[in-house]
């Protein structure tokens, strides 16, 4: 038997006219008796953001258990399939968020910052931790980040109480004074992700022809199959059968769009009408993202604050932000736990995904970090105590789940934020209201 230490390079790229794809982790990338950790492809750690608006019903919402999720709360229910891998953490706070505003709530959730009040383009942040994370994270990605969100409007101008609208509609900050914009449109994902999608008008001329970026790189796939073990062909196969599946996805829904003779110029092309089939296709484009190691680090925002989105698929026609103003009234809190628990069932979803998609010696859920919840505590008094917040991932063995971890005091969630950034290999002493350093004043949380 004759061993080689030659491998494939792990920034492996099938490349075609406008576009490059990137591979998954292949056994081809592993070289012959060595150790995984060792190598160029040993398990790479992610870390991820997801935003929930107008925090929740609290009482749904806590887990039940001292300890452990062995028991869910009504709100988390979905989360059964995957309950070892998620954790929920209770009584974090964002004293930096106050004086209670929903634009303050999107701002500090990944800042931790106090934004600066003003309705004009004199507006002021801080570094969101997603690119403190992606200095480093970054560096060996095309995309250092990624930034989505679900909603299309983009509003300028004063939103929420004298403060600028730019502070609702961007979680990512890469500087005080740059917020980074979110994409919601998949088709604009898809070719940020795996092609050059040129202007408006070059995308659409390439709707048109109906083509799959996989027809752009079938050359480079031939020779590449030709290299690689069963396996990994198997492997290969799958990842482009799983692109492939994507693109047809968009392709129908840009198709029903054109088909629709109802006038509707506020819809962009290739956007599915429903609003879970669009989320899953968002979660769906991310885990290629992650799997094709095209980026390290994102964020997603499942709809703005102050939406007055309605969620008919699960009998709530109300708008969701005056159903968060309910005085107590159980029918409305009802409601919104209703809410609360479809944004959780998608986000397990996306973990469940994560999980059957294997990488190395475990899946992209054990290599990944994301944090689930929200800058608002109780929306009906727009406080920022008691968020809601879940942490999933193993962190690549760093991170242990399937716990409930309740603290005694309220506690920064800039602490919870220092403490992801070390389980991603990112040490930093202090982070906005988190001052002192890590060993000393604030420990990080124990995860």
């Amino acid at each position: 038997m004759i061993i080689t230490k030659k491998a494939l390079p792990r920034r492996t790229f099938l490349r075609g006219v406008g576009t490059t794809l990137a591979l998954p982790l292949l056994d081809a990338m592993v070289p012959a008796l060595t150790a995984l950790a060792a190598t160029p492809a040993r398990p790479v750690r992610r870390l991820g953001f997801v935003y929930m608006p107008m925090g929740s019903h609290i009482k749904q919402w806590t887990p039940p258990g001292a300890d452990s999720l062995a028991e869910l709360s009504p709100s988390l229910q979905s989360l059964a399939s995957v309950v070892a891998q998620p954790s929920g953490i209770t009584n974090l706070e964002l004293k930096n968020a106050y004086p209670g505003t929903h634009a303050t709530s999107n701002a500090a959730f990944l800042s931790a910052a106090k934004a600066k009040w003003t309705e004009s383009t004199d507006y002021h942040l801080g570094t969101t931790v997603d690119q403190i994370a992606a200095r480093q994270l970054g560096r060996e990605t095309r995309l250092p980040s990624l930034e989505m969100a679900m909603d299309l409007l983009t509003t300028v101008g004063q939103c929420d109480n004298g403060y600028a609208c730019v502070y609702q509609n961007n979680l990512s900050w890469s500087s005080p004074t740059t917020p980074l914009p979110a994409e919601a449109h998949p088709r604009v994902v898809f070719e940020r992700l795996f092609g050059d999608g040129g202007s408006a008008a070059d995308r659409l001329a390439e709707l048109r022809k109906n083509a799959s970026l996989l027809d752009w790189v079938h050359e480079d796939i031939a020779r590449l199959q030709k290299k690689l073990g069963p396996g990994d062909r198997t492997k290969v196969n799958q990842y482009l059968d799983t692109v492939r599946e994507v693109e047809r996805r968009i392709q129908k829904a840009e198709a029903e769009t054109a088909d629709n003779r109802l006038p509707d110029l506020d819809r962009p092309v290739g956007v599915p009408a429903a609003y879970a089939d669009h989320a899953r296709l968002m979660f769906d484009l991310q885990v290629l993202a992650l799997q094709g190691d095209v980026t390290r680090v994102i964020t997603f925002q499942l709809a703005r604050e102050t939406s007055t989105r309605t969620y008919p698929e699960i009998g709530v026609s109300e708008p969701h932000h005056p159903l968060t103003h309910n005085g107590g009234n159980p029918e409305k809190l009802a409601k919104v736990a209703q809410i609360n628990a479809f944004h959780v069932s998608l986000f397990a979803y996306f973990l469940e995904k994560l999980r059957a998609t294997r990488e190395g010696n475990g899946s992209l859920l054990d290599h990944s970090v994301y944090l689930y919840g929200s800058g608002m505590g109780n929306p009906d008094v727009h406080d920022h105590v008691n968020l809601p917040i879940l942490v999933a991932g193993g962190g690549a063995g760093r991170l242990k789940g399937g716990r409930h971890i309740k603290y005694a005091e309220p506690t920064p969630l800039a602490n919870l934020h220092l403490t992801l950034l070390d389980k991603v290999g990112v040490r930093l002493d202090a982070f906005a209201d988190s001052k002192g350093k890590i060993p000393e004043l604030l420990e990080p949380l124990s995860l």
